[in-house]
């Protein structure tokens, strides 16, 4: 029960409270409604609070994988390998004049604890000087892929182009340019060469995306620690048998 005072000081009850407090909270919302129009006694200068919008959880989800906004993915040190070196079918760069080297010059080099030995950059005047011309390559490099962007620099004969080997190897190189092109070795069936095949459907692959990286920027990070310029770089001493001063 509320007991409730009126005007003559007499006490009423009522046997409704809920009812009672209701009717008060919707009064005082209608009051406060008011002031919020400015038609309320002293809240003419009131301001109405614009309403929130609804939260909306899908205007912050993630639908794109890691990058930096407007930026190219920066390609790192690339694998080297010839075409059929890559097993699979493989694109190259159409953009010849600036997506494949000049020839350049190379050696391999004995890596202590390593496997395999490592190719090197060497400038052609220190190398001719002071190795023997076995030990010296040439070939070009061009950017090259795999499917889905597995990319790589392709190494592309130069010399001896009679060669069975190094005819098909450019020829299949010169074909990837436009298709997708798998080299396979027909060592197996007796026969000097490689046997250039274009992928049956052309678009089985999607197109490359190629980096937008400058070849000279590639190669750089490529060959970074691999570059063979003066008499007492360590790679070279190696080579020639010079003893390394040890620091």
């Amino acid at each position: 029960m509320l007991e409730q005072k009126t005007d003559h000081g007499k006490v009423r009850t009522s046997g409704y409270p809920a009812e009672s407090e209701a009717e008060e909270a919707e009064a005082l919302a209608s009051t406060e409604n008011a002031a919020g129009d400015g038609k309320a006694n002293g809240s003419a200068s009131a301001v109405a609070v614009a309403k929130p919008s609804p939260f909306d959880l899908n205007k912050f989800r993630s639908k794109r994988a890691d990058a930096i906004a407007n930026v190219d993915t920066l390609q790192t040190g690339l694998p080297i390998s010839s075409m059929s070196q890559a097993k699979d079918f493989v694109r190259l760069h159409p953009d010849q004049d600036n997506y494949w080297s000049p020839e350049l010059c190379f050696v391999m080099v004995p890596i202590k604890g390593a496997k395999r030995d490592s190719l090197h950059l060497i400038e052609e005047d220190l190398a001719m000087r002071l190795l023997p011309s076995g030990k010296i390559m040439r070939f070009r490099l061009a950017l090259a892929t795999k499917p889905h962007d597995v990319f790589f620099l392709c190494r592309i004969p130069t010399r001896n182009l009679d060669n069975s080997w190094n005819r098909d190897n450019i020829a299949g190189c010169e074909q990837a340019k436009t298709l997708w092109t798998q080299a396979t070795s027909r060592g197996e069936e007796g026969i000097d060469g490689y046997f250039v095949q274009a992928a049956r459907d052309p678009d089985a692959f999607p197109p490359p995306k190629w980096p937008e990286q400058s070849l000279n920027d590639l190669l750089d990070r490529a060959f970074a620690g691999r570059r063979i310029d003066s008499e007492d770089h360590p790679a070279l001493l190696r080579l020639i048998g010079g003893k390394q001063s040890v620091s």
